[in-house]
């Protein structure tokens, strides 16, 4: 007896897209541990900028094939979630974007052992630390909530004071947001990276000024699972197929 073809869900891994070889290979390195925590998907690169494919058309192609879930692999919310992706699942009834990575406690987890990792170990634990949380940055008000809503749960698992600083779109920039730490009397400011991969932002927050930089958080395992959640959450959200 063969039993019926049965459609399988298309996963949209859609970022942002870089020039940058180093940011290209970490975020394909995502992917790649993304498909081995959903292995019932199939997972297709898409972007929003800068690399090809663009998302809309493999939206286009995978949904004439059965079901289709855009996860942005993408920290906050922004015109890149609300308008790209959003336009790209629009008009099929069997596609659905998930919600961004962030805020999460998941990621919390990843900035701390990011905050570990660099020099000495106790960065935001030593006495006069300033951890400054460096995000990319939208026009969007709702990138600087769901920001703020990042800085929050880090804050609730650090000693150190926390702020925000942004590398585009809204105030403060990552460098002001590290002047404004010392001027308040911080003996050492660590900017803690809230970007995936290397690439233009991760560059920016390099070069802001802080006395240590943590790296970006890439395929952390925390990364991998937050994505694959926000894929089964959205994949919930599909009307199931009529029989």
């Amino acid at each position: 007896m063969t039993c019926p073809d049965v459609a399988v869900t298309t996963l949209v891994a859609c970022s942002h897209g870089t020039r940058s070889p180093a940011g290209r290979a970490v975020i394909a390195r995502i992917r790649q541990q993304l498909a081995r925590a959903v292995p019932e998907a199939e997972v297709h690169e898409a972007y929003v900028d800068v690399e090809q494919p663009e998302v809309a058309g493999v939206v286009s192609t995978a949904a004439a094939l059965g079901p289709v879930v855009v996860v942005p692999l993408l920290l906050s919310t922004g015109f890149h979630t609300s308008v790209d992706i959003a336009a790209a699942v629009g008009p099929y009834q069997r596609a659905v974007a998930a919600a961004a990575l962030g805020p999460h406690p998941g990621l919390v987890q990843a900035l701390r052992e990011r905050l570990v990792a660099v020099r000495g170990g106790d960065a935001g634990h030593r006495p006069g630390d300033h951890v400054v949380l460096a995000a990319a940055g939208s026009s969007d008000p709702a990138a600087a909530r769901a920001v703020e809503h990042m800085r929050a749960l880090l804050a609730a698992h650090l000693p150190a004071p926390v702020s925000i600083g942004y590398g585009a779109g809204c105030a403060p920039s990552i460098p002001e947001a590290v002047e404004a730490a010392r001027a308040t009397g911080a003996r050492r400011v660590i900017a803690a990276s809230y970007v995936l991969a290397p690439g233009h932002f991760a560059n920016l927050v390099g070069a802001a000024g802080a006395d240590l930089v943590t790296a970006p958080l890439g395929d952390h395992p925390e990364v991998i699972g937050v994505a694959a959640a926000r894929y089964r959450e959205a994949l919930a959200t599909l009307a199931q197929p009529v029989n």
